[in-house]
């Protein structure tokens, strides 16, 4: 079995490194610890970095033909051992292992897509001769990597993140160094094994285990790093874009995402889109759906089939197959949550359903009477709480969920599309999914959003161009 060997190393400039001082990987379901992986010291990133100063020349020179066979073999080494890497998410992480699988396979398309977009890098001629007196001047620009690229991935897509970094760096000609999250390092170290069986040359690419209060710093300071692309919390990502100085930066840093259900929209369609969007991986989810605006005529028969709807969710053991949802990433995150949730409760929300928590596992819950000010109504809570708010029109809805100072994706119920479009206008998001919850996302299209959601866009193609820059080619003819 894959990683039995290499467990307890990371994988530095090509090669697997072994640590004696280690991070111990734990089984949110249990608190069972499955392993061990190296903590990385401050002289291990630096080696990194310096590997990936030889690694990006190596990288750079790479003809797009081979990018292209290195990241389809990877995809296929991904997809030939999809059973281990879905019990690797599952286990390591939150994820059911039906959810587990599913992320396995959009790893794979997004490895798939990074291939195709990287022969794809193309530039465009430029008419010099717009400007009198330039009559004899021709030339173009083209895309040329940007050099090494720091990235920083989370825990609740343990593989398809770290493939969402990977994959466009390798593509577009760039060295990478990941750090993934310390609680769950593994799906990323076996990423690098299916790179590494593909043939990505030595120091390419990194991922190196640690902690990142000890290591984070180093990494994103350095001047041989030229992009740091961090996905996480608001607050570290502040604190990078503070601390990083003259490189690019490319942040996703979650949401409070908001769903909008009119009078006119199908209830049943809305409900269940909106509980899958709320309490898939555990609520654990950037764009899950965390508040729901429902104009007055349909509140109550909202209410009443959102609740029978979510009462149906199972939780439990995350390899049973009948399992929906399983626990948090930690105690601490599902006491978090109980806290957040109780705080509300004291301001005089109705607590509709769930609100219990044992050890990790916390209760789908569904929360009315929030107060507007209220932590839980304006933070993101990361965990498997929705809001419910009655509001008279798609006016006062609109302004309410503008009120966060998050803004990646949105939802909208209605068959009007006058009012669809009057919501894509003035939501102040990245995103908006018509007839469908702000949980809607593929790997192909540009993903991102305003005000405290981040900086730049995801997504394979807009990745590769946030991770290249333009170079302007003049030719004087004289």
């Amino acid at each position: 079995m894959m990683l039995t060997e290499k467990r307890k190393k990371m994988f530095l400039g090509g090669r697997w490194v072994e640590k004696d001082e280690v991070i111990h990987v734990y089984d949110p379901q249990d608190n069972a610890i499955i392993t061990t992986v190296p903590k990385a010291s401050e002289a291990d990133i630096l080696a990194a970095i310096e590997a990936a100063e030889e690694g990006v020349k190596i990288a750079g020179n790479m003809p797009v033909h081979e990018r292209i066979s290195i990241i389809n073999k990877a995809a296929d080494y991904v997809e030939e051992h999809r059973a281990i890497f879905a019990e690797t998410i599952a286990r390591e992480g939150s994820k059911t292992i039906t959810e587990a699988r599913g992320e396995v396979v959009r790893c794979i398309n997004t490895l798939r897509l990074s291939a195709e977009e990287a022969r794809r890098i193309i530039g465009e001629t430029i008419s010099f001769d717009q400007m009198p007196g330039h009559e004899n001047r021709v030339g173009y620009y083209y895309r040329f990597p940007i050099g090494i690229i720091a990235a920083i991935t989370p825990f609740n897509d343990p593989l398809n993140l770290v493939a969402h970094k990977v994959g466009p760096a390798i593509a577009s000609g760039n060295a990478i160094i990941v750090k993934p999250a310390s609680l769950t390092p593994l799906s990323g170290l076996l990423l690098a094994e299916a790179f590494e069986a593909a043939g990505l040359p030595e120091k390419v690419l990194s991922v190196v285990t640690g902690s990142g209060r000890e290591i984070g710093d180093i990494l994103v300071t350095h001047p041989s790093i030229r992009m740091v692309s961090f996905t996480g919390g608001m607050e570290t990502g502040e604190k990078i874009a503070k601390k990083a100085g003259l490189k690019k930066l490319s942040m996703e840093l979650g949401s409070n995402s908001p769903a909008i259900v009119l009078q006119d929209a199908n209830i049943d369609d809305a409900v269940s889109s909106c509980v899958a969007g709320a309490f898939g991986a555990v609520g654990q989810n950037c764009i899950g759906v965390q508040r729901i605006f429902i104009e007055t005529s349909q509140f109550n028969e909202f209410v009443r089939k959102f609740v029978k709807e979510t009462k149906k969710y199972k939780t439990g053991n995350k390899k049973d197959e009948t399992t929906d949802m399983g626990p948090l990433i930690s105690k601490r995150e599902a006491i978090r949550v109980e806290e957040w949730v109780n705080e509300a409760l004291e301001e005089n929300a109705i607590l509709l359903t769930g609100g219990k928590r044992d050890d990790a596992f916390y209760t789908p819950t569904v929360l009315m009477n929030v107060a507007a000010d209220a932590r839980i109504a304006t933070e993101e809570i990361f965990g498997p709480v929705v809001l419910l708010f009655e509001v008279e029109n798609l006016t006062e809805a609109i302004e309410k969920a503008n009120q966060v100072n998050y803004g990646l994706q949105a939802g909208i119920f209605t068959k009007d599309i006058n009012l669809a479009f009057q919501a894509i206008q003035q939501l102040e998001v990245g995103g908006i999914m018509v007839n469908d919850s702000s949980d809607y996302r593929i790997d192909s299209m540009p993903f991102g959003g305003v005000k405290g959601s981040g900086l730049g866009r995801e997504g394979v193609i807009y990745t590769i161009q946030e991770m290249t820059e333009p170079k302007v080619v003049h030719f004087n003819l004289g």
